[in-house]
């Protein structure tokens, strides 16, 4: 499969929207049916490329959030209000419109089920999406590789794929989620919101001296902030991959 992603990933392709669904107020879920895909890893992207009428064209990149799953693409786009592409990919296209994609691209930010250490993935809002596809990933092989997934969002209406974490959280013994709240937690929390910081990596985490594999998605500012507590905390800096936006 890897090497079929690596060969197909400059090839530009028609893509036919199968099923969209609003993931939150702000994102939305896009399948797509993609003829001859050649296959990717968890952790990959791909461009998304529109093209108006008069020739214009506009491209954008953006991880998948599927496991692999023959020709089926799955995106999680969030609105960028002003945005060329997010916009109209999230409140215009219909079912059955189509796009160009070209990939899968990257091959250093995914994670191999023939990789047996603990994972910890460390998400910043629509950052989740690679590390869908891992979590994904990860049940289709029928691994049993022990996840953590910490997730930071600003309120509980910005959770991600909310409900099909907490199934898979409460079905899976091996994959422990933690949402951390910045601005506002759900009626009954016990904790405050509050920004991810030491206590809750050191806490929810794997621990340094498991040698986990991390990867961590997010805002910029959130991804360097993350990655330098974890190095702190004695996590090689080699075994934290991180991938960034914005």
């Amino acid at each position: 499969m890897a090497r079929a992603a690596v060969s197909g990933r400059l090839t530009w392709r028609a893509a036919s929207l199968a099923e969209a669904a609003d993931i939150t107020g702000s994102a939305r879920r896009l399948l797509f049916e993609v003829p001859d895909w050649p296959g990717h890893l968890p952790g990959q992207h791909v461009d998304v490329r529109l093209t108006a009428e008069d020739g214009y064209s506009v491209q954008r990149s953006y991880s998948i959030s599927s496991a692999p799953d023959g020709d089926r693409v799955e995106l999680a786009v969030q609105r960028v209000e002003g945005g060329e592409v997010s916009p109209y990919l999230c409140d215009v296209l219909p079912v059955g419109a189509q796009i160009e994609l070209r990939g899968p691209v990257g091959g250093w930010f995914v994670w191999r089920a023939s990789d047996l250490a603990p994972v910890t993935l460390v998400a910043g809002g629509s950052g989740i999406a690679p590390l869908m596809a891992m979590i994904r990933t990860r049940a289709a092989e029928g691994s049993r590789v022990p996840f953590r997934l910490v997730y930071s969002v600003r309120t509980p209406d910005d959770v991600y794929f909310a409900d099909e974490l907490r199934q898979r959280a409460r079905e899976d013994a091996g994959l422990d989620v933690k949402v951390v709240y910045t601005r506002r937690a759900p009626e009954g929390s016990p904790e405050p919101p509050g920004r991810l910081g030491v206590a809750t990596l050191n806490t929810y985490a794997w621990p340094a001296e498991f040698t986990p594999q991390t990867f961590l998605c997010g805002p910029t500012g959130f991804v360097e902030t993350a990655s330098d507590v974890l190095v702190a905390l004695g996590h090689d800096p080699r075994r934290v991959r991180t991938e960034r936006f914005g």
